[in-house]
């Protein structure tokens, strides 16, 4: 997998790459500028781009304007974005309109880098990840919808949130698949969503009813 770095930090960015490599991906790019990360993922192609949230030239959001603008441009190239802090309205632009292919983590997870490249294979197959406390953030933010969901039903949305399988929820939390599908039915009944969405629509819509 071709991976473009955007990290201003040298030592982070050097050791980003290193994890990398190590686990198998090849480091197309390291740059250490927004701007630059746009222009070296519209040169080299990649699979995935990863960059830090907050970056030169203004160190507030540029990161994740440019991932924004990736995802416009390029939408074959998946996006992840790390950041010290948590912000569910930025995990909510980040999202947009289509969430897939898409992730927003915490550098602290960097350090199991089992986990971490996983969840990087994950986002460049199409899927979403979502740290758990970018998760927990935006259900801080629900609508009246979600609030008359049961305890159960919450539980299930915050997986299928952070873009889990019916198989993976159903094995986090001790009941059966056919169990899963039956309350993610009744999530969408009570959030009035249509049945036709597919896998990545749902966590769009999800995220979508999270962050209103």
């Amino acid at each position: 997998m071709r991976v473009v770095i955007g990290e201003d930090e040298a030592l982070l960015r050097e050791g980003l790459r290193l994890v990398l490599e190590r686990e198998g991906f090849e480091v197309v790019a390291a740059v250490a500028d927004a701007e630059e990360v746009v222009a070296a993922s519209a040169r080299t192609g990649p699979d995935l781009v990863l960059t830090d949230l907050r970056m030169p030239p203004t160190r507030t959001d540029d990161g994740l304007r440019a991932a924004q603008r990736i995802r416009a441009d390029q939408p074959g190239t998946a996006v992840v974005v790390l950041s010290q802090h948590v912000n569910g309205q930025y995990a909510a632009e980040l999202l947009g309109e289509r969430a897939s292919a898409v992730g927003y983590l915490l550098k602290q997870r960097i350090a199991d880098a089992g986990n971490f490249c996983r969840d990087l294979v994950r986002v460049a197959e199409g899927g979403v990840a979502l740290d758990p406390e970018v998760v927990t953030a935006m259900l801080a933010r629900r609508d009246d919808a979600v609030e008359r969901l049961s305890p159960r039903r919450l539980g299930v949305l915050a997986l299928i949130a952070q873009g889990r399988s019916n198989a993976a929820i159903g094995r986090l939390l001790g009941i059966s698949e056919k169990s899963v599908v039956a309350h993610a039915s009744g999530i969408y009944d009570t959030l009035g969503l249509s049945n036709d969405a597919d896998d990545h629509r749902r966590v769009l819509a999800v995220v979508r009813y999270l962050t209103r």
